[in-house]
């Protein structure tokens, strides 16, 4: 079941909604779009509600001219748990969705969320291992870092017109919203010592994107970070190390939950 949530000042934001148990699950993708997190709800444990929303300007979604930064996402999530009247919630972010988890961590005076789950998440300055700038990268490139399996790469070729203006339009989007420096926020890895909710970190070992030093460092400027390698996967784990990934969720669920 898809709902539209109008959250004031011209912002409306949709959202996938799975209904099931509470705690409820809010699940954010990244750059890729909804599609690259369309797995993700078969790995959480038992039967949770699960909100999976599109993030205003992706697949066509609007965007209202104001709304332009993960910090504007982080906002926007936390009104959304509020209109809900949720509490406990884990948040689970890939790429840049876990940046957008990490902002709504500092962010949560309301103490909404239980949990936050990054997945190769972007936002933390690189002063240890390396980001990639994506945007010197064309599609085929993006997908020989993101991807191990040479068979879950996108071929470019295979794309409609329409899928082309699609991914274009995304990409466009996200370059808003990753900003200047792109990718990442210089401050965010010290405001991170005033998370409360506990952290688990999953990484693929193999990511061309985001190292796996940045990974381990990500996991260590939270006060409550664990950290879990996923060999032999790339940027987004919970595609290629499914079993792994769920394994280690249900795990971080179980135990700080």
């Amino acid at each position: 079941m898809t709902r539209e949530f109008d959250l004031g000042d011209g912002l409306t934001v949709a959202v996938d909604q799975r209904d099931g148990a509470e705690p409820a699950v809010l699940v954010l993708h990244g750059g890729a779009g909804p599609r690259s997190v369309a797995g993700l709800a078969g790995l959480l444990p038992g039967d949770p509600t699960v909100l999976t929303p599109t993030h205003p300007g992706f697949d066509g979604q609007p965007r209202p001219s104001w709304f332009d930064g993960v910090a504007d996402l982080a906002v926007a999530y936390l009104d959304l748990l509020d209109v809900l009247e949720l509490d406990r919630v884990l948040v689970v972010g890939s790429s840049i969705g876990g940046w957008i988890a990490a902002e709504m961590a500092t962010r949560d005076t309301r103490h909404r969320i239980g949990g936050v789950v990054l997945l190769n998440a972007v936002g933390i300055d690189p002063a240890q291992g390396e980001l990639t700038d994506t945007r010197k990268l064309n599609p085929a490139q993006l997908g020989e870092l993101a991807f191990v399996n040479p068979a879950l790469r996108l071929d470019p070729s295979t794309l409609t017109d329409e899928q082309r203006a699609a991914a274009l339009a995304n990409q466009q989007t996200l370059a808003v919203y990753a900003g200047e420096p792109f990718m990442y926020d210089p401050k965010l890895r010290r405001r991170l010592r005033r998370v409360d909710a506990p952290a688990l970190v999953v990484w693929g070992e193999r990511d061309g994107i985001a190292t796996v030093d940045y990974g381990r460092s990500y996991a260590q400027a939270f006060p409550k970070g664990r950290f879990v390698l996923a060999p032999e996967a790339g940027h987004f784990p919970h595609i290629e190390a499914a079993a792994l990934t769920a394994a280690s969720i249900e795990e971080f669920v179980r135990q700080e939950l």
